[in-house]
C-alpha cells in the first residue's frame, strides 16, 4: 500500500533558488551589488530584481525591510534577537523517583510538557514497563499538559515521583500494547507492514555501531576492530544477479530473541458483570518460553495469575497470584527466561540510535519486503476487526472535525521565529493525523466496511464519508476524462492534484485554503481522501463555484477576491494570469487552470480545489496535431502517445528550466553591454546589437540573430539566438576572446540549452564546470546591476540603450514582462476544450513556444545531466 499526502512540501516553501548569476561572481563582485539573504532558511540567495520579476520570496516582514541594500544587518540583529529568546532557553536537571529503582537525573527544558517527561520514562530501559503513572511534586499531582516553567516550586534539583495508578479498560489496553511493542521492537515485521509508524533504518548498519555511547568502534584487544568494506558482489560491473534483498537493511540484532511464546487476549472476554464489580477489566492468555500455561487477569489494581483454563473460567486469583502493578514484573516472576530475555532485549534497544527506536511522525511504506513468519499478535488482531476511534480520537464525544484543524493551524500567527515554529509544529502534528485517518479510513472503505453514499450507484461511482473524511475512487464516472484517456487519466489525475495542493501549500498565501489531500493505494484501488468544505453537501456544485470551471472549460466564471489571491501564487509557481473565452465567447480572466475551482465555504474561506493542471503539460508525451517539437525531442522518438494527456512537467524541471534561462538572460545582456562599452571606448562604427535581433524576432518566429563586436581587439563575436528553438543541442556560435585573458570566456551556447554547465557538443557539463564557466562571463555584474535599477527604478533615468538591452534579452528567453526576467508558464495551453480570445493569440503562440522548449529542455539537458 502507498499513501501520499500534502503534508511535506516539495520544496522548501516561498524558496525559488533561480539566482545561479548571483553565486558565481567573485568577491569583488558581490561586494558591488545588493545581495539580500532570504531567511527561508533554505541557504538560497535572492536578488530583489532578478528572480522571476521578485515573487519567488514572499517573506515581505523581512524582505521589504532591506530593499535598500542598507538595512540588512539592522534588520538580522532583530530577528536574531528573536531568535535567542528560543535557542538560548536553558534547562535544569530534576530527579525522578520510580518505585523499585534508584533516583536519577533527568535533564529538562522548561518549554516541555509533563507529558514528554512521561514519554522519556516509558522509553528509558529501567522504566519502559510503567505506562499507568502519575508526576507528582510535594504531593501534588502533575497536569500532563502543562508547561514545566508554567508549576510552581519545580526548580533545579526538584524531586519528582513516579506513582502507581489504577487501572481502567483504556489504561490496561494501552499497557498491554505497550508491552507487545516492547517485546517486537527489533522485530522488522511492523516496519513492513505500515504499521503504527514504524520504519526500516539503515543507520545502524551502515554505521556498524560507530553510532554508539561512546561514539567509537569495538577494541579487539588494543587494536580497533577491523571493518570489511568491500562491495558486496551484486554491485559489481558485470554480475548477473540483481537481488532484491539487499535493498532492505539486514541486520544482525533481528535474530529472534523469544520472551514468550503467546500473549493473546483470551476468550473469556470481557467479564461478567458480577466480575466487572470485583474490578476486572480484561483477561489475557500466556504461553511462556518454558511451556506454562498461564491465564492472567488485568484489574484496577494491576495484573495478577487466576485459575481459568482453556475451557474452565474460575476467575479466583492462583495461589500465588504474584499480583503486580506491571505485566512485565508478574512475567519476570514466573518465567526465568522471560526475565533473562526481556532485560537483554531492552539493553539492545536503548543502545540503537534514537531515530530508529522512535517511531516517526507518519507513516512509511516499503516498496519490497520478504516473506517473514507470520507470528500470533493480539494487538494486531485487535486492530484489523476495530475502528480504533475511541481509542486514538480523544475529543470527547465527537470526531475530529478536520478541515478546522487543518485551516486554524494554518490562520496562526507567523511574524517571529517563536510563532512560526509553533505554527510549523501544529501544521505537521494536524497533517500527520490527518494523513493516519485517511489512510486507515481508505482500506476500510476498499474492504467494505464503509457504507457509500450513495448506495445505489455501480460501485465504481460510489464516495464514502467516514471521519469527517471524503473518499472517491480513482475512475471516470461521469466521462469527466474521456478525451484525456478514461480510467487512465482518472487514475492519474489525484497524484496531480495532490502535487498541485503541495505546491499552492508552500507558497502560503494568507487567506487562500487549500482541502487536506491524502492518496492511498491499496489492494489495486487508488483513493483519493479529502477534508469537507464546511456546507459543500448541502448545495449544488453549480451553485458553490464561484471561479473556474466544473466542464472543462465550456462555462467559466471568474471573481476578483480569487483573482487577487492567485496573482500572489503567480510569481512563485511560474503561473501566467490568462483570458479565456466561455460558451458565449465572452473573455474571462484567470490566474490558474481553468480545471481550478474556487468555493467560499459556510465558513468564509477562499478554498481552491482540482489542481491536477497547476503545472505545465509534457508535450513529448502529448501528441497535438499541427504542432512540431523541436529537433532533439524528434531524435528521441518523441512526442510519444500515453495512455492518458494529463502528462505534465514535474515543479523541480520547471525550477530548473527558469535557471536555465535566466543565466541564459544574463548572458545575453552581459554580452550586449560590452558591445555597447566597446563602442564608446574604440568610437567605431560597429552595427548596433539589437538591429538584426528586433527584425529576426518580429519577421521569423523561428530565428532571431544577435551581433555583438567585441572590445579591444575589435574581434567580431557573433552569437545566434533561436528564439523558437532555446533547447537546440549546445551547439556554440564562432566566438572569439574581447581580450588575452578572456580568450576562452565568451563562447556561450545560446542557440541550444544555454546552461552554465554546456559544451560544444551539445551535452552537459558537470555543475562544477558551468560555474567556471558562468564566472568567466565578462559583464555579467554590470548586467544584473542594469536590471536590477531598471525594476527598481520602473526604467526612468536609465540609459534608453541600456532599456534596450534588458528589452532584447527579455524578448529572446521569453519573459512575459520587458523590464525584468520573468518566465511564466500558461496551463491551459493545449487544454481539450480551452478556447483562447482573438487578442491573445501572439502570447498563445509564445506559450506554446515555451512549452515546446521546456519539453526539449528536459530530454536534451536536464536528463543527460543527472
Amino acid at each position: 500500500m502507498v499513501s501520499k499526502t500534502d503534508d511535506i512540501p516539495a520544496s522548501v516553501p516561498n524558496c525559488n533558488p533561480v539566482d545561479l548569476a548571483d553565486e558565481a561572481g567573485d568577491g569583488a563582485q558581490e561586494t558591488s551589488k545588493t545581495r539580500l539573504k532570504d531567511s527561508c532558511g533554505c541557504g538560497h540567495s535572492a536578488d530583489t530584481a532578478m528572480v522571476n520579476g521578485d515573487g519567488a520570496h514572499e517573506h515581505t516582514e523581512e524582505a521589504e525591510s532591506k530593499q535598500d541594500g542598507t538595512a540588512e544587518a539592522d534588520g538580522g540583529e532583530e530577528s536574531n534577537e528573536q531568535e535567542v529568546i528560543v535557542i538560548q532557553d536553558t534547562g535544569f536537571t530534576v530527579k525522578i523517583q520510580a518505585p523499585g529503582t534508584e533516583p536519577f537525573d533527568l535533564q529538562v527544558s522548561p518549554q516541555e510538557m509533563v507529558q514528554e517527561i512521561h514519554q522519556v520514562l516509558m522509553d528509558r530501559e529501567d522504566t519502559c514497563h510503567r505506562t499507568c503513572f502519575s508526576l507528582q511534586l510535594d504531593g501534588n499531582v502533575l497536569d500532563n499538559f502543562a508547561e514545566l516553567k508554567s508549576i510552581e516550586g519545580l526548580q533545579e534539583g526538584s524531586l519528582l515521583k513516579v506513582v502507581e495508578e489504577p487501572y481502567t479498560v483504556r489504561e490496561a489496553r494501552i499497557h498491554v500494547r505497550h508491552i507487545r511493542d516492547l517485546l517486537k521492537s527489533l522485530d522488522p515485521s511492523d516496519a513492513y507492514n505500515g504499521v503504527d509508524c514504524n520504519s526500516l533504518s539503515f543507520l545502524s548498519i551502515f554505521t556498524d555501531g560507530d553510532l554508539g555511547d561512546s561514539g567509537k568502534r569495538k577494541k579487539k584487544g588494543n587494536e580497533l576492530e577491523q571493518i570489511d568494506c568491500t562491495p558486496p558482489e551484486h554491485i559489481l560491473p558485470g554480475s548477473k544477479e540483481r537481488p532484491l534483498v539487499p535493498l532492505q537493511p539486514q541486520n544482525k540484532d533481528w535474530k529472534p530473541m523469544q520472551c514468550l511464546k503467546v500473549l493473546t487476549m483470551s476468550g473469556w472476554n470481557p467479564p461478567p458483570g458480577n466480575r466487572k464489580m470485583h474490578g476486572d477489566l480484561m483477561y489475557l492468555y500466556i504461553v511462556t518460553v518454558e511451556e506454562r500455561h498461564v491465564s492472567v487477569t488485568a484489574s484496577t489494581r494491576g495484573f495478577y495469575l487466576n485459575q481459568s483454563t482453556t475451557y474452565t473460567f474460575n476467575p479466583k486469583p492462583a495461589n500465588p497470584s504474584f499480583l503486580s502493578h506491571s505485566l512485565v514484573e508478574l512475567l519476570s516472576q514466573i518465567s526465568p527466561a522471560f526475565k533473562k530475555n526481556f532485560t537483554a532485549l531492552q539493553k539492545k534497544r536503548v543502545q540503537r540510535h534514537p531515530f530508529e527506536r522512535i517511531a516517526t511522525p507518519f507513516q512509511l511504506y516499503s516498496w519490497t519486503a520478504p516473506q517473514v513468519d507470520h507470528a500470533m499478535d493480539c494487538v494486531r488482531a485487535e486492530d484489523a476487526y476495530t475502528s480504533r476511534l475511541g481509542y486514538e480520537e480523544h475529543i470527547p464525544g465527537q470526531t475530529r472535525d478536520w478541515n478546522e484543524e487543518l485551516q486554524t493551524t494554518r490562520e496562526l500567527p507567523r511574524k517571529n521565529l517563536p510563532e512560526r515554529l509553533l505554527r510549523e509544529r501544529a501544521i505537521f502534528k494536524v497533517h500527520s493525523d490527518f494523513a493516519a485517518a485517511a489512510t486507515r479510513g481508505a482500506m476500510a472503505v476498499i474492504d467494505g466496511n464503509v457504507m457509500a453514499i450513495n448506495p445505489g450507484e455501480e460501485t465504481r461511482m460510489q464516495m464514502f464519508i467516514w471521519n469527517n473524511i471524503f473518499f472517491s475512487l480513482g475512475f471516470d464516472v461521469r466521462d469527466h476524462y474521456r478525451e484525456l484517456g478514461g480510467d487512465a487519466a482518472a487514475h492519474a489525475a489525484p497524484t496531480n492534484d495532490l502535487n498541485g495542493v503541495r505546491a499552492y501549500g508552500a507558497v502560503d498565501v494568507e487567506g487562500l485554503y487549500t482541502l487536506g489531500t491524502v492518496v492511498v493505494d491499496y489492494r489495486g484501488y487508488r483513493v483519493t481522501a479529502q477534508s469537507i468544505i464546511p456546507g459543500i453537501l448541502e448545495r449544488e456544485q453549480e451553485q458553490s463555484v464561484i471561479y473556474g470551471s466544473i466542464d472543462f472549460g465550456k462555462t467559466v466564471v471568474s471573481h476578483s477576491k480569487y483573482l487577487e489571491l492567485l496573482e500572489k501564487t503567480s510569481r512563485p509557481l511560474k503561473v501566467q494570469r490568462h483570458n479565456v473565452l466561455n460558451e458565449k465567447n465572452d473573455s474571462v480572466e484567470l490566474c490558474s487552470s481553468v480545471e481550478c475551482k474556487g468555493i467560499i465555504g459556510n465558513d468564509g474561506r477562499h478554498y481552491i480545489l482540482d489542481l491536477l493542471r497547476t503545472f505545465p503539460p509534457d508535450l513529448n508525451f502529448l501528441p497535438v496535431d499541427g504542432e512540431e517539437l523541436p529537433p532533439e525531442s524528434q531524435r528521441q522518438g518523441f512526442p510519444r502517445q500515453h495512455r492518458h494527456r494529463l502528462a505534465c512537467l514535474r515543479q523541480e524541471l520547471i525550477e530548473a528550466f527558469v535557471e536555465h534561462r535566466y543565466l541564459l538572460f544574463m548572458k545575453m545582456a552581459a554580452l550586449q553591454l560590452m558591445q555597447q562599452k566597446a563602442n564608446k571606448d574604440t568610437k567605431t562604427d560597429t552595427p548596433a546589437i539589437t538591429e538584426t535581433s528586433e527584425t529576426s524576432i518580429e519577421n521569423k518566429q523561428d530565428t532571431s540573430q544577435t551581433q555583438t563586436t567585441a572590445s579591444d581587439s575589435l574581434d567580431a563575436t557573433e552569437v545566434s539566438t533561436d528564439s523558437t528553438n532555446q533547447t537546440d543541442n549546445c551547439t556554440p556560435a564562432s566566438s572569439q576572446a574581447a581580450t588575452d585573458s578572456e580568450e576562452n570566456s565568451s563562447k556561450p551556447a545560446t542557440n541550444g540549452p544555454l546552461d552554465p554547465a554546456t559544451t560544444q557538443n551539445g551535452e552537459c557539463k558537470s555543475p562544477l564546470e558551468g560555474k567556471k564557466l558562468e564566472e568567466s562571463i565578462p559583464g555579467l555584474a554590470q548586467a544584473k546591476e542594469l536590471a536590477e535599477t531598471i525594476v527598481a527604478e520602473d526604467g526612468s533615468g536609465i540609459d534608453p540603450k541600456s532599456r534596450e538591452v534588458v528589452l532584447n534579452a527579455c524578448k529572446a528567453v521569453g519573459s512575459i514582462s520587458n523590464t525584468s526576467f520573468d518566465i511564466r508558464f500558461n496551463p491551459d495551453i493545449f487544454s481539450p476544450g480551452v478556447r483562447f480570445p482573438d487578442d491573445s493569440a501572439d502570447d498563445v503562440q509564445k506559450q506554446k513556444q515555451l512549452l515546446k522548449d521546456a519539453a526539449a529542455f528536459l530530454v536534451s539537458c536536464q536528463i543527460p545531466s543527472l
